[in-house]
């Protein structure tokens, strides 16, 4: 008995990581694509020189 809860134990913690692994990729495409659309888009600052889209 208890090594089948630990074999149904390993395999409910496998599956928990393979699905938060799958939403970190979204995560992680979701980022890039923000990121790339904001390089290629960023306008001019207020100052009338090249500005930046983010602030470090």
């Amino acid at each position: 008995m208890v090594p089948l809860l630990l074999v149904l134990l390993l395999a409910l913690l496998l599956f928990g990581l393979g699905f938060a692994a799958k939403v970190l990729w979204w995560v992680a495409m979701f980022v890039l694509a923000v990121w790339l659309i904001g390089f290629v888009a960023r306008g001019t600052s207020a100052a009338g020189g090249r500005g930046r889209w983010y602030r470090w």
